[in-house]
């Protein structure tokens, strides 16, 4: 297994990061425009090949077991994280957010989310460490979320409805927009712009999404290497996947249920640990076995109506 205390192993990674966000923002999103397709589904690609190529190096340098234990966690992370995609889409029309200005949110958005998620995956595993029951917990809450999103409608959300664009509109002293920019002043006094609405609700939406998308993936493997290198892979993706679903969205209508399904599958497992030891292979064959057969299912089905 990675040495999770291993300062150097964390700070090559960090790096790297640090890097690819630099070129990704500096170099090929300076101008405030709308990636094309094909733009957003070379992203995709790039982030996808580089994830691969790190669970590779994962099985080379620590063995099969780890190997299959990050690419079971990132494709958790990542199926979560394109639900999020339907959210995005729904809180950037209610804002009326122009598309060429979309990719700033989800960059800033991003930015935060690795923070917190580091934050509260560091949080996660030391809870772990001293106190073992907190997986029942976790496997609990999970199997419940599952049960829980199969009787909700597909992606029936409306941003007009969320309290917190609500607060937002009492508290915050709101502008129009003025391009790209979050902040304003108006006659002296410093005003919010619809941008950084949208930034707020992209932001508060990826914590709720990580209460779920973090005990499932401490169900998968407790390295909290691991756990975070899969959460960073999937959510930098992020960004280009929109892109490329934002268009898609109806077309998936079956992908909750997938992720409900998955989500109690992760959750009973957590329950079932001290009973009965899934190998890490089978996990991973279950959840791309299921989320392949709801998009198989969603494709078919829009194909015939």
């Amino acid at each position: 297994m990675p040495d999770h205390g291993n300062a150097l192993l964390w700070a090559l990674f960090l790096l790297f990061i640090g890097l690819m966000l630099a070129l990704d923002l500096g170099v090929f999103h300076r101008e405030a425009r709308v990636p094309t397709f094909r733009e957003a589904l070379t992203w995709t690609t790039v982030w996808a090949a580089l994830a691969a190529a790190f669970g590779g190096w994962i099985g080379w340098a620590f063995g099969a077991v780890p190997c299959v234990e990050f690419f079971t966690g990132y494709v958790i992370e990542l199926s979560l994280s394109a639900d999020n995609v339907f959210v995005f889409v729904v809180i950037f029309g209610s804002l009326h957010i122009p598309r060429q200005f979309q990719h700033r949110v989800l960059f800033w958005g991003v930015l935060t989310a690795l923070v917190l998620r580091g934050v509260m995956i560091v949080g996660g595993a030391a809870l772990i460490a001293r106190w073992h029951g907190i997986l029942y917990g976790f496997g609990g809450f999970l199997l419940l979320t599952g049960l829980k999103m199969l009787r909700q409608p597909a992606h029936g959300v409306s941003a007009e409805d969320s309290w917190l664009l609500g607060f937002l509109r009492r508290h915050l002293h709101v502008t129009g927009l003025h391009g790209p920019r979050f902040w304003v002043r108006v006659d002296g006094r410093l005003r919010a712009t619809p941008l950084l609405m949208a930034l707020l609700m992209v932001e508060v939406s990826d914590v709720v999404f990580a209460v779920d998308s973090i005990p499932a993936i401490f169900a998968v493997t407790r390295d909290p290497f691991l756990v975070f290198t899969a959460n960073v892979f999937a959510i930098l993706g992020l960004r280009s996947l929109f892109f490329v679903l934002a268009g898609l969205v109806d077309k998936f209508r079956y992908l909750k249920v997938g992720l409900a399904i998955v989500l109690a599958f992760v959750g009973a497992k957590l329950l079932l640990l001290d009973v009965v030891q899934i190998p890490a292979l089978a996990s991973l064959a279950v959840v791309l076995g299921v989320l392949g057969a709801a998009v198989l299912v969603s494709l078919r089905r829009g194909a015939a109506t």
